[in-house]
This record gives C-alpha cells, sequence and structure tokens, in this order.
C-alpha cells in the first residue's frame, strides 16, 4: 500500500484591503485634527551689543504722543480714556495722520505683566495695521500703486513720511512700577 502525503496549504489572510483601511484612517486623522497656527509679532529687536546701539534723546510735545495702557485685566486705554479694541486702529490713525510732526509722534504702549497675551497681540496687530493703512494710502497717492508694491527706494520714502515709532514699556500692576 502507497501512501500519499497531501501537501497542507496554511491559509493565508486576504489584506488586499488592508492598505485601504490604513489609507482611510489616516485621511480621517489628518481631518479631525486641529492644526493651531502660531501667532507672533514681526519685529526686529534692538542690537544685543551695547555698542551697536543708537540711542538718541528728543524732546517730544505731549500734543505728538499717544498714550496707549493695556492693565491686568485687559481692559484697553487710550489717552486714559477707555477704548474698545476695535476701535483703536481708527485712532492710531487719526492721531499719526494729525500729529503736529509726523517726523516726532510717538505711541507709548504700556503693557501690564498679567494681561493675556491675545490682548497684546490683539493691540500690536491693530497699531500695526494703523500703519500699514496709512503707507498704503500715501503709497496709492504718490506712486500710484500699494506699499507692498513699491521699489526699496520708494518704501523708504513711504517709510520716512509713515515712521513707526512705538515705546514700549511693562509694568506689575502696581503703582509706579517699572520695567
Amino acid at each position: 500500500m502507497i501512501l500519499r502525503r497531501n501537501k497542507r496549504t496554511v491559509p493565508q489572510l486576504n489584506t488586499t484591503s488592508t492598505a485601504d483601511i490604513s489609507f482611510i484612517l489616516l485621511v480621517f486623522f489628518l481631518i479631525m485634527t486641529s492644526m493651531d497656527t502660531d501667532k507672533g509679532l514681526a519685529r526686529m529687536l534692538p542690537p544685543a551689543n551695547k555698542e551697536d546701539r543708537q540711542e538718541t534723546t528728543t524732546d517730544i510735545e505731549r500734543s505728538n504722543v499717544l498714550s496707549i495702557r493695556l492693565t491686568a485685566a485687559n481692559r484697553l486705554t487710550v489717552d486714559g480714556k477707555a477704548c474698545d479694541i476695535g476701535r483703536l486702529r481708527e485712532k492710531v490713525t487719526a492721531f499719526v495722520e494729525n500729529a503736529a510732526d509726523r517726523q516726532l509722534h510717538m505711541i507709548n504702549l504700556e503693557v501690564d505683566r498679567q494681561a493675556s497675551y491675545d490682548s497684546y497681540f490683539n493691540v500690536q496687530n491693530e497699531i500695526v495695521g494703523a500703519y500699514k493703512a496709512l503707507r498704503n494710502k500715501y503709497a496709492s497717492r504718490t506712486y500710484g500703486h500699494f506699499y507692498d508694491l513699491c521699489t526699496p527706494e520708494q518704501r523708504e520714502t513711504v517709510r520716512k513720511h509713515y515712521p513707526q515709532r512705538i515705546i514700549e514699556t511693562t509694568t506689575d500692576g502696581r503703582e509706579g512700577g517699572g520695567q
């Protein structure tokens, strides 16, 4: 008697849909995940070396200074009067346009250390937005196009006409608190 051996085959898993399922899960998680965008302020910081700093003292009339204050409770005041963040751009624009001497105007921003970053960011954004609007208006009137489309020489002229002059100080919320 001859015995025949049957080869046994190992059953295999059907993996054709595994790649499809993985792809669908990947797409699902990419869509459902919230991507927080970083907020920040584009600022040119002063040089770190004291030798490289250029500090000048200039006497400025009180009428050429706009005082903006952000308190620990995130309340905004402009020249001592309560102001809404939505009206800040309009107030800065009017102040810079009407300054007796545009070259010597100054915006004094006083921020309490306990104020939220979002409030601080919104105040800075409104100030920068006011300058951008003024520069766009001047560039359009002078050169026939917006500030972003100006040549480097034209931009320098526009920046000289509307210089961004901001002094920023921080307080700790106590009377007499300073830098």
